[in-house]
């Protein structure tokens, strides 16, 4: 039986998981994540290599990053975990293990998940979105990873917040050099300051606020909620996709699933709106199994 072995590199973890032929979980494990570029590449190769010791058979290997490769170098770039930033990831996992392994951005491994068995399922074009820590998206088109000539297909969160208003413009300073992008508008860390001031990371805590009657909760959140509506327009106006699926600690904002939809009918350009926005079925794991299937369409 073939097994597929998905690992989903984070900041703080990494996570390996092996599919058998039918999508089953057949091993699943997790360990933390080492500071250095070397670290990792061991990291992986052994959870890898303990993985079909203990199943007594090899598999094919996915991995996602958060960052993608340059198609001009085939090295890493944009990671926040900098420390990947100029490696070849792909070549030296493949060197240490002796065979190919395919490499994809988080977002992408996101939407391969949602669209082979997750909230995706049956529907031909799928934006997958992560609302986390950072912003970004993948894009599956009849069960096929869209990666783009340069490796950037679903890189939304880097293009500028659509039909800013005065107080929203210029935006804030992004860590890729500019200003005003949506990352900086609907990430978590950027939902919390705007409900509590500078310094603020949290946002878990707000819609409970809200619904106790914190005044500056809900205004934060019925700000977030027409951010998104706004951002997610132009993807509808652009792509037109099947469905959205929202991934990422936000996701789980019940009201994101009414509000947005309802909010972004103002913006899109069509006199009707029939785009589903779901939450992804899987989680926090769309990721490693993403990435264990990273191989299915090749």
């Amino acid at each position: 039986m073939a097994i597929r072995l998905g690992i989903d590199l984070g900041g703080t973890k990494t996570e390996i998981v092996a599919l058998d032929e039918a999508g089953a979980i057949r091993l699943r494990r997790r360990a933390p994540t080492p500071p250095a570029y070397a670290g990792v590449v061991a990291l992986i190769g052994g959870l890898v290599e303990t993985a079909e010791r203990e199943l007594g058979q090899q598999g094919t290997v996915g991995i996602g990053i958060p960052g993608s490769l340059s198609p001009a170098t085939g090295l890493v770039r944009g990671a926040n975990s900098i420390w990947l930033n100029g490696g070849r990831l792909d070549a030296d996992i493949a060197a240490r293990l002796g065979r190919p392994v395919r490499l994809s951005n988080d977002a992408n491994c996101l939407a391969m998940s949602e669209a082979a068995d997750g909230a995706g399922v049956g529907h031909g074009t799928v934006f997958a979105a992560i609302l986390g820590t950072g912003v970004g998206a993948g894009i599956v088109i009849g069960g096929r990873l869209m990666e783009g000539r340069n490796r950037i297909a679903g890189e939304w969160g880097h293009n500028p917040l659509p039909w800013m208003t005065p107080a929203e413009h210029p935006g804030p300073a992004c860590w890729c050099g500019r200003r005003g992008c949506i990352e900086t508008f609907l990430c978590g860390p950027a939902l919390a300051a705007d409900a509590d001031g500078p310094g603020a990371r949290d946002a878990g805590p707000l819609p409970l606020r809200a619904a106790a009657g914190d005044q500056s909760a809900a205004a934060a959140l019925a700000r977030h909620a027409d951010r998104l509506a706004r951002a997610l327009a132009h993807v509808i106006n652009l792509l037109d996709p099947d469905c959205i699926v929202l991934a990422g600690g936000l996701s789980n904002m019940a009201h994101l699933y009414e509000e947005v939809p309802r909010r972004w009918r103002d913006f899109v350009f069509s006199d009707v709106v029939e785009t589903p926005l779901l939450r992804a079925q899987h989680g926090d794991s769309s990721g490693v199994l993403g990435a264990a299937r990273l191989w299915d369409a090749a």
